[in-house]
């Protein structure tokens, strides 16, 4: 089995979450992501759940120092001893910084993919309330604007809207990409067009990794 430890970067609507997951599973890596973790103890109540309530009721950003720990605690955790995949992390230099400081990192990958593509992807989005999510043009429910398993009418989620996207995209580009340059500087970034398939843009990424291995 190969040890390796992988940062998977990518813009909202690039499909890294997806991508990270993959990996993860098919090379039986542990996948890290804050995203799930915070959502995890959010769902179940936990003190740093209620923590991370409070920022996000607030309407500010979850501080770096709790970030870092939940990234330390699952590093730390005995099944990453082989490796990891990491999605959404690091966000900014002070969390490269960190990370840096607890763990080798072996490459990471940017997942590129351009703002309008981002825009149309995310911006045809639909939701249920019963939990099912659907897209105007990938995936279009039977019935324009009603849900095919419940049949309650579809909406939109406000992190969905344009603006909300936009809003998004623009800390990526102000806070996340100055990181690929550090990698790029230190030989640690391979660059993926995200335009393609799921299945197409995960074959370039194996491909970083059987390279890497050779």
């Amino acid at each position: 089995m190969i040890f390796m430890n992988i940062i998977i970067f990518g813009p909202q609507g690039s499909g890294k979450g997806t991508q990270a997951e993959l990996i993860a599973r098919r090379h039986s890596w542990p996948y890290i992501s804050t995203g799930d973790i915070f959502r995890y103890h959010i769902k179940n109540g936990t003190q740093l759940g209620r923590q991370v309530t409070e920022y996000i009721n607030a309407g500010k950003l979850v501080p770096d120092e709790l970030t870092n720990k939940i990234v330390q605690d699952s590093i730390q955790q005995p099944d990453c001893s082989v490796g990891f995949v990491l999605d959404g992390y690091p966000r900014n230099k002070n969390q490269l910084k960190f990370l840096d400081s607890i763990a080798d990192i072996d490459f990471s990958v940017a997942i590129e993919l351009s703002d309008d593509e981002a825009i149309k992807r995310l911006g045809g989005r639909l939701a249920c309330k019963c939990g099912l999510s659907y897209h105007i043009e990938y995936n279009p429910p039977k019935q324009k604007g009603i849900c095919d398993k419940c049949g309650e009418k579809l909406f939109k989620r406000d992190d969905d809207e344009e603006m909300a996207i936009k809003q998004r995209l623009e800390i990526y580009h102000q806070e996340t990409e100055p990181l690929l340059n550090e990698y790029e500087k230190q030989g640690k970034l391979h660059r993926i067009d995200g335009s393609r398939s799921i299945e197409e843009v995960y074959m370039q990424i194996d491909e970083v990794i059987n390279n890497f291995t050779l």
